[in-house]
């Protein structure tokens, strides 16, 4: 027999935007259900050091989003560690089963699944990850003590994960396809005042060399398409991610990208009582403090709507 779980909020992925829907979702007292998906935490839990997080001068990721999932826990949401394989938001109740077979319905549901890295889309990149090719220098930056690594990027996320580096490689090479940074400058002054850090300009990596494990990279100049090769240890992809909105295709309206549209200055979805919280709909900020801003609005969002949704009814018993 199946397990059926009723919820008035069930709250889809963890990180920033879920765990504070869930803690505003628990005050106001709608006993919330967040399943925390394949990663539990979000991004930030394979982040070093966040120092623009209100009230801490610097914090790990993993520290801060462990806070969050205790507070949430708490204030009393109910946090299941599963998957979501599929949902139906066609009617209302909406339903969403598990990966383990629990069928959760919902009278609203909160989106907050978040964004995965992006990959080059090379061969010979998808062959050797794991084996010298990473999206996550935290993961994997103590592999590389004392040798040559490149990261290919040019925002935040690039140049943070390049610094990293720098903790463990005698050299990174940051790899960018123009000729100009878009990470903030509080983060390029740090880069370029690095002296293990080596800027490569207009460049494009277009290969990735190695059998058994990454021994260099073929480099493509963007501007005349010469090729030269590089020799390195490991390669770091920090290019950008991509919103985790797969069960949700077809249901609700999203951008061309693959980010969920919401209403303007809202979390609310083309689905009345679906929301949509941090990078899940986030392609501009991308900021813990704007995600979990934004996770606390669609609880607020989706208590307004059960408070109204149980006036009217009152109103047609009487």
């Amino acid at each position: 027999m199946e397990d059926v779980r009723r919820t008035k909020l069930l709250i889809i992925g963890s990180g920033p935007a879920g765990y504070t829907a869930a803690v505003y979702g628990a005050r106001a007292m709608l006993a919330p259900i967040l399943v925390e998906g394949l990663q539990p935490g979000g991004q930030l839990t394979i982040t070093t050091d966040v120092e623009n997080w209100p009230g801490e001068t610097a914090i790990m990721g993993p520290d801060l989003m462990a806070k969050m999932r205790t507070q949430a826990e708490h204030v009393g949401a109910e946090l299941v560690s599963d998957i979501i394989a599929s949902v139906d938001l066609s009617k209302r109740p909406f339903v969403a089963v598990a990966d383990s077979g629990t069928v959760f319905e919902a009278d609203t549901i909160v989106v907050a699944t978040g964004a995965s890295a992006r990959w080059l889309g090379l061969e010979s990149e998808t062959r050797l990850r794991g084996r010298g090719v990473s999206a996550c220098a935290t993961c994997d930056g103590f592999f590389f003590r004392g040798k040559h690594v490149a990261v290919v990027g040019g925002g935040n996320t690039a140049v943070e994960e390049a610094l990293f580096l720098t903790n463990f490689a005698s050299k990174v090479s940051l790899i960018h396809r123009r000729d100009a940074l878009r990470a903030d400058k509080t983060n390029q002054a740090r880069l370029f005042a690095n002296p293990k850090v080596e800027m490569i300009w207009n460049a494009a990596v277009s290969g990735v060399i190695g059998e058994d494990g990454v021994t260099g990279i073929e480099l493509t100049d963007t501007e005349t398409g010469s090729k030269r090769t590089m020799d390195v240890d490991g390669l770091f992809i920090a290019i950008g991610h991509d919103p985790a909105t797969a069960l949700f295709q077809g249901q609700l309206a999203m951008d061309a990208e693959g980010y969920i549209l919401t209403a303007p200055d809202s979390t609310a979805t083309s689905v009345e009582g679906v929301f949509a919280a941090g990078d899940v709909k986030d392609k501009l900020y991308r900021q813990a403090v704007t995600a979990a801003g934004m996770g606390c609005m669609a609880a607020l969002e989706a208590e307004r709507l059960l408070a109204h949704g149980a006036k009217s009814e009152a109103r047609e018993a009487a």
